[in-house]
């Protein structure tokens, strides 16, 4: 069996999704349709009995589509937009995966919870306890409290702490861009798409700090980031093209869809890497 299609075998996957692939780029308002086609995907793979967390960005771009402000200006705006929002995203989550006899539950993640053993042991007993009763946790992190110093700063490192602390064995990435190249594909005609990484020390001098969305936080960087915690902490991962979420049930059914970077599983230490961040 092949790296591909040892895709199928997981039996538990971290969804990431950015703020860009919920939204119409024209309007930053949401997508429904896009949601709706991802709450059915969720629920097959819930169906062949694997346990599934989304990691959401989207809360503020929700937020200030409701308030119609155009341009956040500062951290009080920022955190009043988020929890306007993130109100707004929970309700219409909740609402598509209904349709398909899921539950969902929010758990709003902050550095501070990671760093503290208690408050992580409780957070790994929770997401226990609710793919225990089925149900599809919903992660992001709590922008309402944050600070500048004392966040993740962007939900692809978070989903990968996410993925490490739940012991996940497959974390996917949905981007804006179909995976890793050579260059920025942008601005580069000649880059080579990179199918798949054996190993993340490879590629990290590969990382572009910029991304074209004028939602999302992270560019490749924080992705590359985000590939050497999971694949650290024993889970495959892979960057794919977020334009159709149908792509997920083509991902763990072992196609070649975007880039896998291969499990190097060793010893992480999650204190060390967040006191760094």
């Amino acid at each position: 069996m092949n790296a591909r299609e040892q895709l199928k075998t997981k039996q538990r996957v971290v969804i990431k999704i950015g703020s860009s692939s919920l939204v119409h780029a024209e309007t930053g308002l949401l997508n429904f349709p896009k949601i709706e086609i991802l709450a059915r995907e969720v629920a097959d793979i819930r169906n062949q009995g694997k346990d599934v967390v989304i990691v959401s960005s989207g809360a503020i771009a929700v937020g200030k589509a409701a308030m119609g402000i155009s341009r956040l200006h500062t951290l009080k705006q920022k955190q009043a937009c988020a929890a306007i929002g993130q109100v707004r995203l929970m309700m219409i989550y909740q609402k598509f995966f209904s349709e398909y006899g899921l539950n969902t539950a929010q758990l709003l993640l902050t550095k501070q919870t990671m760093l503290d053993g208690e408050s992580r042991l409780n957070a790994r007993n929770t997401f226990e306890e609710l793919f225990s009763l089925g149900v599809v946790p919903i992660v992001n992190e709590n922008d309402t409290v944050e600070t500048y110093d004392i966040r993740f700063g962007d939900n692809d490192r978070l989903s990968a702490i996410v993925t490490a602390l739940v012991h996940a064995d497959l974390l996917i990435l949905l981007s804006d861009i179909r995976g890793l190249y050579t260059d920025d594909p942008k601005t580069n005609p000649d880059a080579v798409f990179i199918d798949e990484v054996d190993r993340i020390d490879d590629v990290l001098g590969m990382a572009k700090s910029t991304t074209g969305s004028s939602f999302g936080t992270g560019g490749m960087a924080t992705k590359l980031s985000a590939a050497e915690i999971a694949t650290s902490s024993g889970a495959d991962m892979v960057i794919a093209l977020a334009e159709d979420f149908r792509i997920l049930h083509s991902i763990l059914e072992g196609e070649a869809c975007g880039t896998l970077f291969r499990a190097h599983p060793h010893e992480f230490y999650m204190m060390d890497y967040l006191e760094k961040m």
